[in-house]
């Protein structure tokens, strides 16, 4: 006996037909014995008195009014129950299509990833060999995979030492003490700003990339510009910029602007756009805090992208100050 094609998750919500309406349903049987009953009750109060005169109740537009109005009401009420009943049926077989192409697609994922993985793996193998058989040969080895410390030790940006041509003696005063640069992690996390008052380790974070001289002026600058954006009703978590590749970013950091690099301005929310672009030609103090905020930017990333891998650019491109970038960005033209 030949083997049936199963039918995939998807085929029982998204191709399902639509059960036959019935004709007549309870909702109208209902209705016309409402109907028969009032044309019942009318005609035993039409019948008159017992000289055979009709009373004063059938007399005119009132009886008609009296008439049709109860039977009007009650066909629009089964019409509505009708309908509504309709409706929870539609709302069902939707759901049923909804979690049958979530099944469908969670499934899909699961298949892809593993045959992925042996895919993966084969390539790191053959990695690894290629990289032992050159090590064997004595044969220099490049490659773009650096070799980084942690994240919370290495530094993110870091400040060229000042050039001293003549030494010159100690004065008797406190020197102030020259603190560790910030970690890239720390880095990170300060342009995301706290969640919200009680996130103390946001706040902790955040008080250490203002002791950093190398990132202190990006934090209030980006903290200037968060600020005036939201009196607009523009906040960053409403956002959900694309995603751009590392490589892109660095390039930016490397110096290229325009189209080379147009993919960093991601923000596609048109709401938020025409509110930036209007404040940036009419308020003068927004323009240069605008301004003041890329230059920043622009300086620091340069110097972050040094030390940074690429999963680390990634999570910068996450923050609150990378989207307000992708933001201000766009309506300064920078990707132009």
């Amino acid at each position: 006996m030949p083997d049936q094609a199963k039918p995939t998750p998807l085929d029982l919500g998204l191709y399902a037909r639509e059960a036959p309406a019935r004709r007549i349903t309870i909702i109208e049987l209902g209705a016309a014995a409402l109907t028969c009953l009032w044309l019942v009750a009318v005609i035993v109060l039409n019948s008159g008195g017992d000289d055979g005169t009709p009373t004063r109740f059938a007399d005119g537009v009132l009886t008609i009014l009296a008439i049709l109005m109860p039977i009007a009401l009650i066909w629009v009420a089964a019409t509505a129950l009708r309908t509504a009943r309709g409706l929870r049926e539609e709302a069902a077989r939707l759901q049923a299509s909804i979690d049958a192409m979530r099944a469908a697609y969670v499934d899909q994922q699961q298949r892809a990833t593993m045959d992925l993985r042996p895919a993966v793996v084969e390539k790191l193998e053959e990695l690894v060999e290629s990289t032992r058989a050159a090590q064997a040969a004595g044969t220099p080895i490049f490659s773009s995979l650096r070799a980084l410390a942690p994240p919370e030790e290495r530094a993110a940006v870091i400040q060229p030492a000042p050039v001293v041509d003549l030494p010159q003696p100690g004065l008797a005063l406190a020197t102030p003490v020259e603190r560790d640069p910030i970690s890239v992690a720390d880095f990170i996390k300060a342009l995301n700003f706290p969640e919200n008052e009680h996130d103390k380790e946001g706040f902790r974070t955040l008080r250490r990339a203002l002791e950093d001289r190398a990132t202190e002026r990006l934090i209030r600058a980006s903290q200037d510009v968060l600020t005036l954006l939201s009196q607009d009703g523009i906040y960053m978590d409403d956002l959900r910029p694309d995603r751009a590749r590392p490589e892109i970013w660095r390039r930016f950091a490397q110096g290229e602007r325009g189209r080379a690099v147009a993919a960093l301005g991601g923000i596609h929310d048109r709401s938020s756009l025409v509110l930036a672009a209007g404040r940036m030609k009419k308020d003068p103090v927004f323009r240069d805090a605008a301004h003041h905020f890329l230059r920043h930017f622009d300086r620091t990333f340069m110097e972050f992208e040094k030390n940074a891998s690429d999963a680390e650019i990634v999570a910068l491109a996450g923050t609150r100050t990378a989207r307000a970038f992708m933001l201000i960005g766009r309506v300064a033209g920078t990707f132009d």
